[in-house]
């Protein structure tokens, strides 16, 4: 009996759960809120919250947990991992100092200058206000204004979509430098973001299945940032979109970053996973992150085959010597929310035909309580519905047939993984499509 103690409680920790049960694991859910399916799935359930490191701690020491998973990224930014491992506890999660690739934006960009990594962008630290003017100019004013520190993915203002001017990006920039004593400037870089994800042992990746995430609230790409809408992945495990050199650049990047936290002695176990931009000619990364994503690592997860359990077990190790394989079948997720959600959300209930949902389509919950069959929303996210097809398009079809199996007052973007959309997406990086 192999006792897995996971950290977090949303519909990507769901995810996981579901994975490691069926793997064999008997999991010991440490979790804010009591998400009902992996209630459902866990031997033993710590209601606490995930930021809380001395409690998670103390429950690791008492349960004698044979492994650790810790998940969400606000996690990881305590020292857990760390206490974790002095007390010989076997974690497959990064530690405090590696987990900086993501915790710290300002880290992430210094490391890629000092070690020449590839897919740089522009960017600038800023710690007073002084100078923000010239440098908004020297960029032409095309410009991201981004907080060094956690955001869940709602932090990042872009000018020209979340405000017009120049003045007004110096009143976000000097609130955020009065807040946090610095923010990150960076160039504004056009194109199709992509998430790749990879098991980190230390010393070698293993690469996942290429995804994207749908971040804005509203359909057509518009709305306020979310933590995520949904995301797709393709047959080919590269998107229709991307160029095999932007895939392949991407991979090399995230080797390089992985060596250089090795170099300064911050060797990388865990999930790293790199955001990146491709603009058509040039690959940029936009974020490097410490876990899974969400929800592009719920794709992933969905299309594994092989032993979660065992690649974590060889995270922890330094020596993943299991062989993961990823099912060569487009998939397409989209999140079932609250009405208002990303501005108002409103708490409602929902109805789930759960029984319905039991291979393809698949339903993780999310930021739910109650039951399986008769959840209530949170303000965030509620519920994860993923399909597989062999085209996006299908898959997404395959989505949105199966909502009929949720009773309620919802909203989810109908246009994830479309034929429309796809084709937008081609036309904008000028691929040829297959």
């Amino acid at each position: 009996m192999i006792k897995v103690m996971l950290v977090g409680g949303g519909a990507r920790e769901d995810a996981i759960c579901r994975k490691l049960v069926e793997d064999g694991a008997v999991i010991h859910a440490c979790l804010s809120h009591l998400n009902p399916s992996i209630v459902s799935m866990a031997e033993n359930v710590f209601v606490v919250k995930e930021t809380d490191s001395e409690a998670l701690f103390r429950y690791a020491v008492r349960n004698q947990a044979d492994l650790v998973f810790v998940s969400p990224d606000s996690a990881l930014e305590t020292d857990l991992v760390d206490r974790l491992l002095e007390r010989g506890i076997r974690v497959a999660s990064p530690s405090r100092r590696a987990a900086r690739i993501e915790t710290s934006k300002a880290f992430m960009r210094e490391l890629v200058d000092r070690h020449r990594i590839p897919g740089q962008i522009s960017n600038r630290v800023f710690e007073s206000p002084e100078g923000l003017g010239e440098y908004f100019h020297d960029l032409g004013g095309e410009y991201v204004i981004k907080p060094i520190g956690l955001t869940g993915g709602k932090g990042v203002k872009v000018k020209g979509d979340h405000f017009a001017s120049d003045q007004e990006g110096l009143k976000i920039a000097d609130l955020l430098i009065k807040k946090e004593g610095q923010v990150l400037i960076e160039r504004k870089v056009y194109g199709q973001e992509f998430s790749l994800q990879a098991f980190s042992d230390g010393s070698s990746l293993l690469f996942m299945p290429v995804a994207q995430d749908y971040k804005r609230a509203l359909e057509g790409d518009l709305g306020p940032n979310t933590g995520g809408m949904g995301s797709i992945t393709s047959s080919d495990h590269r998107l229709p979109f991307l160029s095999n050199e932007s895939v392949e650049m991407a991979k090399e990047t995230m080797r390089q970053v992985a060596a250089s936290l090795r170099k300064e002695g911050s060797e990388f176990h865990g999930v790293l996973y790199g955001q990146f931009m491709f603009t058509g000619t040039e690959t940029l990364i936009i974020e490097i992150n410490a876990r899974f994503a969400d929800p592009e690592g719920i794709n992933a997860i969905f299309l594994m085959r092989g032993s979660l359990l065992e690649t974590l077990f060889g995270i922890a190790d330094g020596s993943i010597k299991n062989r993961i394989t990823f099912e060569a079948i487009s998939t397409v997720l989209k999140y079932v929310v609250p009405p208002g959600y990303g501005s108002d959300p409103k708490v409602v209930d929902l109805a789930v035909q759960a029984d319905k949902f039991q291979s393809n389509p698949r339903l993780y919950y999310a930021s739910v309580s109650g039951s399986l069959t008769k959840v209530k929303t949170t303000s965030s996210r509620a519920l994860a519905v993923i399909a597989s097809a062999g085209k996006i398009w299908e898959a997404s079809r395959k989505v949105e047939n199966s909502l009929e199996w949720i009773s309620g007052n919802y909203y989810h973007r109908r246009d994830i993984g479309t034929k429309e959309s796809i084709a937008a997406k081609i036309k904008s990086t000028g691929i040829r499509a297959s």
